[in-house]
């Protein structure tokens, strides 16, 4: 079953027809909602795409901020052959757990596309995916991409080859819609950016560290200082099990 077979509402783009679109957005316990909105908004509201929420089983998921949800798909049940595999931003608990790893390494490591968004792209470099590939991840954990063999790159969006990752929240809808681009044309990447009117106007124009100033940058690493290091000694153990140098 996906996100697609209780849809009401699609946008009317001309979108090629040779074959449906398989697109599984990884959910877990603890992932960020907002990360995974940006891909399930774009691909979600067009036709000819099979969007999978995908986890170990269809249990109620406790997700943050505050909201509940449940796969559409489990592991067993994900199609072999995906057009593109997200990852979210998840606990660092999930980013140690075996049967996760082992389903992001097999099943990313034939998707046509990958994508990751915040510390998305840090499991997905814990299962294996991010070696020698330029990426990026949200500024606190941006020195952390080493510990996975990625080469850390400064941007909004970072694609190398075959693997897109972002900063978190409007990151997730600017990879989204690069990947569009990617696989249907420039053309319908921009018909698709007109129709949801995507054109983010942030109030306060804070939402980068040289935007923030250091003051400000320095208050948010110390708020997050706690899960940072959660997140380094993750990184520290994958660096091993991956024999990263």
């Amino acid at each position: 079953m996906s996100v697609h077979d209780d849809a009401s509402f699609t946008l009317p783009l001309s979108v090629p027809v040779e074959r449906k679109l398989q697109v599984a957005l990884f959910v877990c316990p603890g992932f960020f909602l907002p990360d995974n909105i940006g891909l399930q908004t774009v691909f979600g509201v067009l036709p000819n795409v099979d969007l999978h929420l995908v986890w170990k089983n269809r249990d109620e998921i406790a997700g943050a901020p505050r909201f509940t949800t449940r796969a559409t798909t489990t592991f067993a049940e994900c199609p072999k052959a995906l057009d593109v595999l997200h990852v979210p931003a998840i606990p660092p608990r999930v980013m140690e757990d075996k049967e996760s790893l082992a389903f992001l390494a097999e099943y990313g490591g034939r998707a046509a596309w990958l994508s990751g968004v915040c510390a998305g792209a840090l499991m997905l470099g814990a299962a294996g995916l991010l070696k020698g590939y330029r990426a990026t991840t949200n500024f606190h954990l941006h020195d952390q991409l080493p510990y996975y063999g990625a080469i850390p790159t400064q941007g909004n969006v970072v694609e190398d080859r075959n693997r897109l990752t972002s900063g978190p929240v409007s990151g997730g809808f600017d990879l989204a819609l690069r990947l569009i681009g990617r696989l249907w044309g420039d053309e319908l990447a921009r018909e698709c950016e007109l129709e949801m009117e995507y054109a983010p106007e942030p109030p306060y124009g804070t939402g980068s560290p040289e935007l923030a100033g250091p003051e400000r940058t320095a208050r948010s690493l110390q708020r997050m200082a706690p899960l940072i290091e959660e997140m380094r000694q993750v990184g520290i153990r994958a660096s091993r099990r991956l024999e990263i140098a």
